[in-house]
C-alpha cells in the first residue's frame, strides 16, 4: 500500500516539557498576532526545516 500525504497533523506535548506550557503560550502569541495556532505552527515547522536542511 502506497503511502498517504496528509494534511493534518497533531502532536503530543511530553510531560517534561508540560512546565514551558508551549500549548498556553502558542494560544496567547496566536491571539496577540491575530493569527490562528496553526498557522503559527504551520510557520514553526517550515522555519525549522529551513534552517536544519540548510545544515546538510
Amino acid at each position: 500500500m502506497a503511502k498517504q500525504l496528509l494534511d493534518k497533523i497533531s502532536i503530543y506535548v511530553p510531560m517534561n516539557k508540560i512546565q514551558h506550557r508551549p500549548v498556553e503560550r502558542l494560544i496567547a502569541l496566536a491571539d496577540k498576532l491575530d493569527r490562528s495556532v496553526n498557522y503559527l505552527v504551520v510557520e514553526a515547522i517550515l522555519e525549522y526545516l529551513k534552517r536544519e536542511e540548510k545544515k546538510g
